[in-house]
């Protein structure tokens, strides 16, 4: 029997990718959710974008204050999703 070691570094790679996308996917949209009441806006209407724009295009959109409470909101929506679904960080192969 045979160990594929590049097959099981490629499943790895895929295995981080897609958990690490995933995780910056979450945190795109829980900071909108935690960002839409301070701008006074409908959660729905703004999480709604991060589909089709990226978050830069979403904050130029937006009053100017709304970049100063966007730091605030990612910062609070990493937080959470921390300690709800652990750290991002890559794990190593051992």
């Amino acid at each position: 029997m045979v160990f594929d070691l590049r097959g099981a570094l490629l499943k790895k790679a895929e295995v981080e990718s897609a958990r690490l996308d995933d995780f910056e996917f979450r945190l795109r949209a829980r900071t909108m959710r935690l960002l839409a009441p301070l701008l006074g806006i409908e959660v729905e209407a703004l999480v709604g974008r991060i589909a089709v724009e990226p978050d830069e295009a979403i904050l130029a959109s937006l009053p100017d204050t709304a970049r100063a409470w966007y730091e605030e909101a990612r910062t609070e929506a990493r937080r959470q999703l921390i300690e709800e679904r652990g750290d991002p960080t890559p794990h190593k192969l051992a």
